[in-house]
């Protein structure tokens, strides 16, 4: 009757706690109930919990990362590292360079990713040159066809957008009802506190933290609410990193605006501090926004509480330490603010927050579903094929022991990078099995699934109410 049975697991979703055992057949759940029989394949679940796969939905993978530097991870190792990591599905971005139509920026990634990847995988697009063409053409066409997020950047040369740009976007994601997420910092105020820093010549990788200080993050993620809030669409905050941004999302929910917010483990486990190390070594720790301190740290834990942030997310985007095309990077030695922006972390985003979150008792194992599987795929149109544990689901599940403790090394991980900003962490619960569609994909922390397994996901709009 079922290809595979999970049995005697604790099953976990967003909302409930049971035991049951999982019937699988044709890559979906068949049933969950208690004694079941009948199958091919029988896997023995006693004092495992089984989650529903995770979602992360926010990756950067094989992405154009500047002259001579060079992304660490492609959709082989990064998939391989997202399976052993307990994810089912991830969602990396489609990056549109100026110049360039979002189709054959598509065409690009598609290629890239085809036969890859060993768990399911989705695109967000990366808007950069939003033309009259784009607006008006490609990219209504595009959410039609299910890809039906996107991601705007008000930092960054060659892709921050002018308020009227963000304005004409948004207005096309009203009419096609597509998410927009937004990278909020702002870019005026970055290059002036670089120059600044730079006449002083304060060049090492610490100041790339003390020239992206909290209020200019705060005051972008204000602007892009209240450019949401006349363009009339949702919005989600990317990688929120502190309490006064995360004040703003809240002000704006209090006023009725459908406004989403994720925050990562970097925020929760690293301080400006990494930063501030002998030489290079601070390189390790440099991501936007950078890490802040221990109160932004209790903050973002509170958000993730309370229920400001909606998901938890890796913002992974992996470069080598030893290698000139990543942390080494000629120009990133001689100042801060050349250095490859971007830490790994798809791979130990899931064992951190249980670790942190569930067994410390900061938040209960359904908060954990939630906020890193079951709200990304309503967000971005996954739900409920993907995010939960139910029958006519995908059969996308993680069995987790929740008391294994583990110290993440490097030695240990998949990543394409040659080292981990976590380094030393012990955690408690880990992911021992994780099955895409039924079939088991990594199996105690290796992959063992058919290589290429992973499908491309067209999604539909997420759901946005409430």
């Amino acid at each position: 009757m079922y290809e595979t049975i999970v049995k005697g697991a604790t099953v976990v979703t967003a909302a409930d706690t049971f035991q049951a055992d999982i019937g699988i057949a044709q890559g979906r759940i068949a049933a969950l109930g208690r004694d079941l029989r009948d199958a091919a394949e029988v896997i023995e679940a006693d004092g495992l919990l089984a989650l529903p796969g995770g979602i992360d939905s926010h990756v950067h993978i094989a992405q154009p990362s500047g002259d001579g530097v060079v992304m660490a991870d492609d959709f082989a190792s990064g998939t391989r590292s997202a399976a052993c990591g307990g994810n089912t599905t991830i969602l990396p971005f489609c990056l549109q360079q100026r110049g360039q139509r979002l189709r054959e920026a598509l065409d690009d990634y598609h290629a890239l990713a085809a036969g890859q990847c060993h768990v399911d995988v989705g695109f967000h697009l990366i808007l950069a040159d939003p033309t009259p063409h784009v607006l008006g053409q490609e990219l209504p066409a595009l959410v039609a066809e299910g890809y039906t997020s996107l991601k705007l950047f008000m930092t960054y040369e060659g892709l921050a957008l002018s308020d009227r740009q963000i304005l004409d976007t948004m207005d096309v994601a009203r009419e096609t009802g597509a998410l927009v997420m937004v990278h909020a910092e702002n870019e005026d105020a970055i290059r002036f506190l670089w120059d600044k820093a730079e006449r002083h010549g304060e060049t090492a990788p610490k100041y790339h933290a003390a020239t992206r200080p909290v209020p200019v993050e705060r005051e972008a993620t204000h602007r892009a609410i209240s450019l949401a809030e006349i363009a009339g669409v949702p919005l989600m905050v990317v990688h929120v990193s502190n309490r006064e941004a995360m004040e703003e999302i809240d002000r704006a929910r209090r006023r009725g605006l459908k406004v989403f917010g994720e925050t990562c483990p970097q925020y929760l486990m690293l301080t400006a501090e990494d930063l501030d190390l002998e030489g290079m070594e601070g390189a390790r720790f440099v991501c936007s926004p950078p890490p802040r301190d221990r109160a932004s740290q209790a903050a973002c834990w509170e958000g993730l509480e309370t229920g400001i942030f909606d998901v938890f997310s890796s913002d992974h985007c992996p470069f080598r330490w030893e290698d000139t095309a990543g942390k080494q990077h000629p120009k990133g030695r001689q100042s801060f603010r050349w250095i490859p922006n971007g830490i790994p972390g798809v791979e130990t985003r899931l064992p951190i927050l249980f670790s942190e979150g569930v067994r410390k008792g900061r938040i209960s194992v359904n908060r954990f579903v939630a906020l890193t599987a079951t709200n990304h795929a309503r967000l971005y149109g996954l739900y409920p094929r993907k995010g939960t544990l139910a029958v006519g689901s995908d059969a996308d599940i993680t069995l987790w022991d929740p008391e294994r403790r583990c110290r993440i090394s490097q030695s240990r991980l998949h990543h394409g990078a040659d080292y981990t900003p976590y380094e030393g962490l012990e955690v408690e619960g880990w992911p021992v099995r994780t099955m895409v569609r039924g079939v088991t994909v990594a199996l105690e922390g290796e992959i063992v699934g058919p290589s290429g397994h992973g499908r491309y996901l067209r999604r539909h709009p997420g759901r946005l109410g409430g």
